[in-house]
């Protein structure tokens, strides 16, 4: 049973300023929630207690103020006879728990920097799901994201990875799956929907073996990008992995996949979730 998972929250979300000067981008709202939580409760339904968010060294941090107890609010909402309102008032079941680690934004950037950040700070041994904090797969009523990767590996202690199905004709703006036999064979950048190896997107949701959790910290320890140079994406030493190798099953769900990167995303977004 996979109990614990990854969702990196820092970063200032240049792409969406001016607003994302006084909120976080994963804290931007969809409907009455903020981006962030819709994945933390998706990870909640699939049974994980322990999730690791990577925050910026900005404060307040509104991600940790929104999954703190408010106990002002809870008294005023019981003197005013709104006990009604509690449970959504309360963000975080008593079984689940939040660790934070802090990630300096002026320091190494990119999607496999926040996995190697929790890992020399907790020395994780498992398999662990990976979610990013500004997009979710919406199923309302359905299976699950992370249930959907947690079915893929079944009881080994393999990765996998989210393919989301898309029409051919927009693959050019995404990294896209090739798969053989369930399984990841690469990932393919951005190609024309001629050369595209499927139609199934890459959207950053994974469950990462222990082997591929060391491989990804050994890759931003052992490179040294300066801030003009290339990003530490996770997908280089995904990519790495498969090729010695590696096993990495493919997952895919029937959900839709929101993202809240930009405006026109987040307001699709919106229109989804309050429709």
């Amino acid at each position: 049973m996979i109990t614990k998972a990854i969702i990196p929250v820092a970063g200032w979300g240049t792409r969406r300023l001016p607003i994302t000067k006084i909120i976080e981008k994963s804290m931007l709202p969809v409907g009455n929630r903020p981006l962030v939580d819709y994945s933390v409760q998706d990870l909640i339904k699939a049974g994980v207690k322990d999730i690791y968010m990577v925050i910026s060294n900005v404060e307040p941090c509104q991600v940790q103020e929104f999954y703190k107890d408010n106990l002002a609010l809870n008294q005023y909402l019981i003197d005013r006879g709104k006990e009604d309102r509690l449970a959504l008032a309360k963000t975080l079941p008593d079984d689940v728990t939040i660790h934070y680690t802090v990630q300096d934004p002026a320091s190494k950037y990119g999607t496999a920097v926040p996995i190697a950040l929790v890992m020399k700070e907790y020395r994780l041994d498992e398999p662990v799901l990976v979610f990013m904090g500004d997009d979710f797969i919406w199923n309302p009523g359905g299976e699950s994201a992370a249930e959907a990767l947690i079915k893929s590996v079944g009881d080994s202690a393999d990765s996998a990875i989210l393919g989301v199905e898309i029409d051919k004709s927009k693959v050019e703006k995404y990294g896209v799956l090739s798969a053989k036999d369930g399984h990841l064979v690469g990932i393919v950048e951005k190609p024309t929907p001629e050369t595209a190896p499927s139609n199934l997107i890459n959207v950053s949701k994974y469950i990462l073996s222990p082997e591929l959790l060391r491989k990804i910290t050994d890759y931003v320890d052992s490179h040294d990008f300066g801030p003009l140079d290339q990003e530490y994406m996770i997908t280089d030493p995904i990519d790495e992995f498969i090729k010695n190798g590696g096993i990495m099953h493919i997952a895919t769900t029937k959900g839709e996949y929101l993202d809240g990167g930009s405006v026109e995303g987040w307001l699709h977004a919106n229109n989804v979730v309050c429709s």
